[in-house]
């Protein structure tokens, strides 16, 4: 069967189609947004001491001591460490905890 483009059922065939086509990138788009892993950033400041770092670090990631220190020395001598890598709602909750201080981060994803 042969259709016409000015024929009433192939352009209305045609545009559902299409419209379940858009639905279907949209949701694959937001699904993939979802699921791209989020990032926190701490970044190196002159107010804040070391013990101040860590600790707020510790509280806010819930990681250890060692790791802690390690990731406030590298803030310090890199300007900058990823402190975090995870789900939105993780790294949103864990940047609330590191500006409980004024601590200057960052989200990206």
């Amino acid at each position: 069967m042969q259709y016409n483009a000015f024929d009433t059922n192939y352009t209305d065939t045609v545009l559902a189609d299409l419209e379940h086509a858009t639905e279907t990138s949209s949701e694959t788009e937001v699904d993939e947004q979802v699921q791209t892993p989020w990032r926190l950033f701490l970044y190196d400041d002159d107010i804040h001491t070391f013990d101040e770092v860590i600790e707020q670090i510790m509280k806010a990631t819930g990681c250890s001591y060692s790791n802690a220190d390690k990731l406030t020395w590298q803030v310090h001598n890199e300007g900058k460490a990823m402190v975090l890598e995870g789900e939105f709602e993780e790294c949103l909750k864990a940047d609330s905890v590191l500006k409980e201080i004024q601590l200057v981060t960052e989200i990206k994803g």
